[in-house]
This record gives C-alpha cells, structure tokens and sequence, in this order.
C-alpha cells in the first residue's frame, strides 16, 4: 500500500459496495514501509489483513501471503497494481483477476515482457477504462480475449475524512482547482504556466492543487519565474476535497497520460465543469463541449484559452456542470462498476459462465 492515490480511492468505493451485494471481501494490503498507508485503513471499511513489504522483491513477503491466503481460502484474489499482480500470481491458488490502473511508460518497456507472463496466471484482465485497454492489449501485449472495461464507480463527491486548514485566499479569487499528485504525469506545471496567462484576463483567477509529491519545489520555481507565485496555492493533501470542490468554479487536468481521472468523475458529481487534457481515458470521461473542454496536452496557450472562456461565461460554465452530474450518474454508477465486477469473477471461477 502507498498511502491514498486514485487506485487505493476506487478500492474503498469497490470493496463496500461488493459486500453490500453479498460477496465477502478481505483486503490484503502490501504495506510499503516507504510510505504512510494509514490514511488508507482508516477508511476501510471491510476487513484485512495486512503484510509488510520493505522491498520490490522479498522472499519473506511472499511465503506471508501464501500462508495468509491459505487461512482465507479465497474463491478469487483480485490483484490492483503492480506489485500485488506479481505476488498474487506466485502466491494464489484460486483463480486471479488483474485490474490494470494506469497506462504508465514503464508498461511497455522491458517491464511488458513480466506482465505477459504474469497474465498466463490470471483469469481475467480488468481495464478501467477503453483507452488504457487498447494500451493494455495493443502496447503491452497482454491477450485481447481476457481484457475487459469496469469504469470507475462513484456516486457523489469524496466524503471528508478531516478539516481543511484556513484557505487564505485573496478576497475574490476564483478558484481553478486540480486534484492530483504532484508528478510529472499530472501537467500542473502546464496549469502554472496556463495561469499566467488567464490572469491578464481574469486577475482575480487562482490556481490550488490538492496532492503533494515530488514536483513540489519545481512548480515552485515555475510559479516565481512567472510571477504568479501569490496566486498558486499547493496545500498539499487536504481532509474535505467536496469543500474545495464546492468553492472551485472549474477543475483543471492537463495531464500529460492518465489511467482514469477520478478527480474529473469527482468535479462531475460537484456540477463543475473541467478543462482537460484530450489524452488517454480523458476523452471517455469528459465530452467535450459537452460536459467540458478538451485541450491538446501540454499546451498552456490552448489550456488558458479554454479556462478564461469559462471563467468569462458563467452560463457554459453551469450547463457543463449540470450535464457533467448526469453523466456521472447514468455512466459511473458504483451500482454499475460493482454488479459488472463480480459478472468477471463469476466468469472467473466458472469460465463456461455467459
């Protein structure tokens, strides 16, 4: 386990909604000592069983899951990420279900070459979404007849675990809110640089990113070399993401790849409006024009654009976001995602099941 990312976020909406609906789910968790996982089994609300893993690849981890799925005698083990793909396959007995999260560059290094034999052990391949499918069979080379698409589930924005430190932003500011790691897949440096020009049109405009990581100090730097600094807030992970969801006239996303993009299905279900990168899954979350705008990646001229045209017509701005909720709720239901969930592992364990 690595702390709270949009993985572990979509295994505390799966694994409740997989009890309500009679399955008996245990979570085992791979706690890596590098991180903090307990924001994570705070929240969990199914039982577990938890396993340290200081290391990539440890002896010791592996005969522990063996002897801890022996005592749980499990009908399937449903494998998210990599290192639980590589234990579980070692380690089970039952039947394996992989969900692939991310379309990640390492997939289709030297890495694809261990997650096609690693799929010989699984039963079934779930992709989040069509596009990180396609990157799964055609990239990757995993076998087309084993892969099929689960959407993320949610049903209303994320409940909130804390209080939110004091805001203190400007009197009238207007917030563009982006929720992610700060990484170099997730593009807020683009956002940054995007920043700086919507606020020669709208001065007013502030950008705050929930999510912390290693990008920190350069988005930083980028925020001083363009002067913007005093209208970038990086409040790191924060207790109440509805509240900041609810005080945001749009969400922001230029990522540069992305598996999913919990946080567009998140600013849907609040009624705001996303300016996104069109790459990976994005196009599949967000319509363009329709419950959103879609800008190529890596572009903070085409990303300023778009943002200052929302920023100056509150009225696109409020019928992007009340399509948005409708979609969210006819497409991404946690109904949806766990009903065809346990379809995979009924196939699973009985592949002559329809």
């Amino acid at each position: 386990m690595r702390g709270v990312g949009g993985s572990e976020r979509h295994l505390l909406t799966l694994l409740p909604a997989l009890a309500d609906r009679g399955a008996e789910p245990v979570f085992v968790g791979l706690d890596d000592s590098a991180w903090d996982p307990e924001p994570f089994y705070r929240e969990l609300s199914v039982p577990c069983v938890r396993l340290r893993a200081p290391r990539d690849l440890d002896p010791k981890l592996l005969v522990s899951l063996r002897r801890a799925l022996r005592r749980l005698e499990p009908d399937v083990v449903h494998t998210h990420l990599v290192h639980a793909d590589l234990y579980g396959a070692l380690a089970a007995r039952a039947p394996v279900v992989s969900t692939k999260h991310n379309d990640d560059r390492f997939r289709t290094g030297s890495f694809r070459y261990i997650e096609r034999v690693l799929a010989r052990r699984a039963s079934r391949v779930i992709a989040i979404t069509q596009a990180l499918a396609r990157f799964t069979v055609e990239q990757v080379g995993l076998p087309a007849e084993k892969v099929e698409v689960i959407h993320y589930g949610l049903d209303e924005p994320p409940q909130a675990w804390g209080e939110n430190p004091p805001a203190l932003l400007p009197e009238g500011a207007r917030v563009l809110l982006a929720v992610c790691r700060l990484v170099e897949q997730k593009g807020v440096d683009v956002a940054v640089r995007a920043l700086a020009a919507v606020r020669h049109e709208h001065p007013e405009a502030v950008l705050v990113v929930l999510g912390d990581g290693p990008e920190r100090a350069a988005l930083e730097r980028v925020a001083a070399d363009l002067d913007v600094a005093e209208a970038v807030f990086l409040p790191g992970r924060v207790g109440d993401v509805a509240a900041w969801l609810r005080r945001a006239e749009l969400v922001v996303h230029p990522v540069r790849w992305e598996g999913f993009g919990l946080a567009l299905l998140e600013a849907m279900l609040a009624e705001r409006p996303a300016v996104a990168s069109a790459v990976s899954s994005v196009p599949e979350i967000v319509v363009d024009g329709e419950t959103g705008l879609l800008v190529p990646p890596n572009d903070p001229t085409a990303l300023a654009a778009a943002i200052a045209r929302l920023l100056s017509d509150r009225v696109l701005a409020e019928r992007l976001g009340s399509a948005g909720l409708a979609r969210a709720r006819s497409e991404f239901s946690v109904e949806r995602m766990a009903r065809r969930t346990l379809a995979v592992y009924e196939r699973a364990v009985n592949p002559s099941a329809p």
